[in-house]
Parts: C-alpha cells; structure tokens; sequence
C-alpha cells in the first residue's frame, strides 16, 4: 500500500538526482511478502533491447532502434518505469514527451507491459510524467491517444480538444 499512498497522496518519495537524471524509489509488498520495488526514472541511457522487448509484449510494431534512439535523444522528457525483485531488474512501462520548453508537451510511447496493466501502474507511470513536466512548468500537456485507451486518458483528466480545434496530419504517401 506504500507505493499507492505515497504516489496518489503526494507524500513524499525516496527521490535522488544523479546528473540531472530521476529516480524515485516505492516499495511494494509482494504475495509472498518478498519486497519488489516498483522505482521511475529520467535516465535516458537505456537498453533499446529491453524497451524494444516491452513494445513487443504490448504488440507494437517494430520501429527501426536508430530512430528509437534518436527520438529519445530529441525527447525533453524521458520515463521508464521499473520492478526489481532482488537483483533482478525489468523495464515495466515507458513514456516520453517533447516540448517547446516553455508552454507545450506532448506525451508520446505510452507504453505499460501486460503483466501490469489495469493494475494501477499506467495511471502511475503518467501521474509519474506529468508531475515531471508540471515541475518544468509546462502547462499545456497533450497527447494522442489510438480509440481503445481514449478512456484511460479521459479518466487521467484529458479531454478532447475543448474549443474544438481538429488536429491536422501530414503523411508521406
């Protein structure tokens, strides 16, 4: 229960800065009273295997790892959620954001493993995100969202667009 006050309360966290990267730390108690630590970081620096891995188990497609890995560079903001039981460590969620560095953001690569979904931690990785971005004063926060999580996001407290603008898209043909 720990991890679940402390994120949704806004208590306090075990947070440590390296480098301008963030780590916060929760602990959470297992079925076999096992302690697993559920932590969120900022570092950028991270295996494009194991993100690549976790978009696989969410049955994204494939996107070329050069590109991956430059999109995170161009990023303002970078977000990996993670479980480590003992020595063991996985990557369990990802998100990112770009932003003007001023006013806007955008949430791209909402991604949360299988394993761990309607359980919490989507809703945990992005109260995670966006605490980051408002801490960066960013107050426009956007996203777009595929039609199957459009209530996950409106739950979170996004709305549509609401003075109707409609979002323009160019793709090559």
């Amino acid at each position: 229960m720990g991890f679940w006050k402390s994120l949704f309360s806004g208590g306090s966290s075990d947070v440590s800065t390296a480098s301008s990267a963030t780590i916060e730390n929760y602990t959470v108690i297992g079925d076999d009273d096992r302690a697993t630590r559920i932590f969120f970081s900022t570092e950028r620096e991270i295996d494009l295997y194991e993100l690549e891995e976790l978009c696989d188990a969410v049955g994204w497609a494939r996107r070329p790892l050069r590109k991956v890995k430059k999109a995170m560079q161009h990023s303002f903001l970078v977000t990996s959620m993670w479980e480590q039981r003992g020595v063991k460590r996985r990557m369990i969620g990802f998100a990112r954001a770009t932003s003007d560095h001023a006013f806007n953001a955008t949430i791209w690569d909402v991604v949360v493993h299988p394993d761990y979904q309607s359980k919490g931690y989507g809703k945990a990785l992005m109260k995670f995100t966006i605490k980051k971005l408002r801490n960066e004063d960013i107050s426009n926060i956007t996203l777009f969202a595929d039609p199957q999580v459009v209530i996950f996001y409106k739950n979170m407290g996004f709305v549509p667009d609401p003075e109707g603008i409609k979002g323009m898209f160019w793709y090559p043909e």
